[in-house]
């Protein structure tokens, strides 16, 4: 038996691509290339890889076996073509995704520290929400995720394969439009937070899970205005006076210093944890491993 690198790059573009005209286009290869290219791998490994349903193909269990295998091999593949390299910098793709606040607010810095560390440029960032970082990376579609909400529970994102490091930490807030009624306030309770209508991310946000682990059980009455996908579209809504607004204090700063937000302060503990996290069959290559250790170690400048 034997299994080209080129029939292990189809089969991961198939798996994270989930159709032939996807990974051809990915692959700049013809659909019926494509097509060969598994059946010859699955018939050579002796099992189905995929289950096809209408023309989409599905990884199967014997396709999320070989997943990792596959993608280390072919990230020891460029190793190999780098090996004897000797002017001794990071080569190397890194595919890193983040959720939305972190994406935002801390990975460019990240980033530009990180470069002018190590000299290492080739970087690739997907912002997203958490769930869909934490499936980007059970699909070995990144290499590494930054990721806010509920870290510590790993079965509530999908995932047991998965090595959570906690990062860095911020503090949620609660704001609103500068002539909302609750403005006027000197101190607040969580009494006066009852029956008003919230501004939220969506389902799969880490700051969506805080929300509703931290704060929604403490509130008898409350309502869901609008669900929104961005942290800026969230702050426009609030201050538009379209509800109250729950995100990080991070993301709130330059809206509460430009006066479009005003804090509102209750007695409650909103600090959240951050996550570094990796699929734990990932392979560490040396450029993976310099940027968990610088990540580890990084605290964002003043």
């Amino acid at each position: 038996m034997s299994v080209s690198l080129r029939q292990l790059q189809v089969f991961v573009a198939v798996a994270q691509e989930k159709t032939i005209t996807a990974a051809s286009a990915l692959l700049y290869l013809s659909k019926p290339a494509v097509s060969m290219a598994i059946s010859e791998l699955e018939k050579q490994i002796g099992h189905n890889l995929f289950e096809r349903i209408n023309n989409r193909l599905l990884i199967n269990d014997h396709g999320r076996r070989l997943l990792p295998l596959a993608d280390e091999l072919l990230t020891r593949s460029d190793e190999i073509l780098k090996v004897l390299d000797t002017t001794g910098e990071l080569s190397g793709h890194l595919r890193i995704g983040a959720s939305d606040t972190i994406g935002n607010q801390l990975v460019p810095f990240l980033l530009r520290d990180f470069r002018n560390q190590s000299n290492h440029i080739d970087q690739e960032l997907v912002i997203s929400n958490s769930q869909a970082v934490i499936d980007k990376l059970t699909a070995f579609e990144l290499d590494i995720g930054l990721i806010e909400g509920q870290g510590e529970n790993k079965h509530l994102l999908g995932s047991d394969d998965l090595v959570m490091t906690p990062w860095l930490s911020d503090e949620m807030c609660i704001a609103c439009a500068i002539d909302h009624p609750l403005s006027e306030r000197k101190a607040y309770s969580l009494f006066d937070l009852e029956s008003h209508p919230w501004v939220l991310r969506e389902i799969g946000s880490g700051t969506r899970e805080h929300f509703l682990s931290r704060m929604a059980p403490r509130l008898e009455n409350w309502t869901i205005a609008f669900e929104l996908r961005t942290t800026e579209a969230i702050i426009n809504c609030a201050a538009a006076g379209l509800g109250l607004a729950y995100l990080s204090k991070l993301a709130a700063r330059h809206a509460v210093a430009n006066n479009r937000l005003k804090l509102i302060e209750v007695p409650l503990d909103l600090r959240r944890q951050y996550w570094l996290v990796r699929h734990k069959d990932k392979h560490l290559s040396p450029l993976l491993n310099r940027f968990i250790s610088f990540s580890e170690q990084w605290q964002i400048s003043d």
